[in-house]
């Protein structure tokens, strides 16, 4: 249902008065025109509609699917650098009837792009999000909790090469002793060859004060993205992945990814 209510909002918005995606144009032209990676969020602002699909193998062997993985609909507000993203949940699911099954939480995204430069005048920028989930999943899925986590996002380009960076802090509003806090790093180095994209990518999370507290999970991904433009600002991008845990602790121990967008 998240995903036709998405759907139907983003041909909506695509209905509307030229001068209204005009205006969008105007803020993106603003900033650098790379392409957003696969797991690090990127700092660029983006107005799209977006799915992910997870295939992951847990250390016992099982594989887990997530279907949507937290992804939908990002928007650009027209004439401010401000975007803002609302997703619905995901859904779990494994061959496995032994493992938990049912909806991810739901999240939004809300980011604040404080300085930028185009290609030829800088190829640079900075943005500030605050993101977070609520306890709208599965009761064996989700969190019980809402969560909170600000997050500072850098980017930068040499070239036909970029580097984009996030670091974030999450903040459960309870229940943390269960939950604990986490430090989450995510930085992609990509290549621009034409309409395709590889990239290598590194994601740390160093958990603090829950059961896991002391340990640290480092992730490389390689990936490749191919971006093709269709009509004005209608494109498509596709982009495929896999993930391999390189820290001795590792809550999987490998991750296929697709994700398919619509930037409008």
């Amino acid at each position: 249902m998240s995903r036709i209510v998405g759907l139907w909002v983003l041909l909506l918005a695509m209905s509307v008065q030229a001068d209204w995606l005009d205006a969008v144009s105007a803020v993106q032209a603003e900033q650098p025109h790379w392409v957003t990676p696969l797991v690090t969020v990127t700092p660029r602002l983006e107005q799209e509609y977006r799915i992910d699909d997870l295939a992951t193998r847990l250390p016992s062997g099982t594989w887990v699917n997530n279907w949507g993985n937290g992804k939908g609909l990002e928007l650009v507000a027209p004439g401010w650098p401000i975007e803002v993203a609302v997703s619905g949940p995901g859904y779990v699911s494994s061959l496995d009837r032994r493992h938990p099954q049912g909806y991810t939480d739901s999240s939004f995204l809300l980011k604040w792009r404080l300085m930028a430069a185009p290609e030829g005048a800088g190829n640079y920028i900075v943005t500030v999000f605050l993101g977070g989930s609520l306890p709208t999943g599965s009761q064996q899925i989700s969190n019980g909790q809402a969560i909170y986590t600000p997050t500072l996002a850098l980017g930068r380009g040499w070239g036909a090469f970029d580097l984009q960076s996030t670091l974030a802090y999450s903040l459960p509003v309870a229940a943390v002793s269960s939950l604990g806090h986490t430090w989450v790093s995510n930085t992609a180095l990509q290549w621009h060859l034409g309409e395709l994209w590889p990239e290598l990518e590194y994601n740390q999370t160093s958990y603090r004060d829950g059961p896991e507290s002391g340990q640290r999970q480092g992730l490389m991904t390689a990936g490749l993205i191919w971006r093709h433009p269709l009509q004005r600002r209608l494109g498509l991008v596709l982009g495929l992945a896999y993930q391999k845990p390189v820290t001795r602790f590792a809550t999987q121990s490998r991750t296929l990814l697709a994700s398919a967008r619509l930037p409008f």
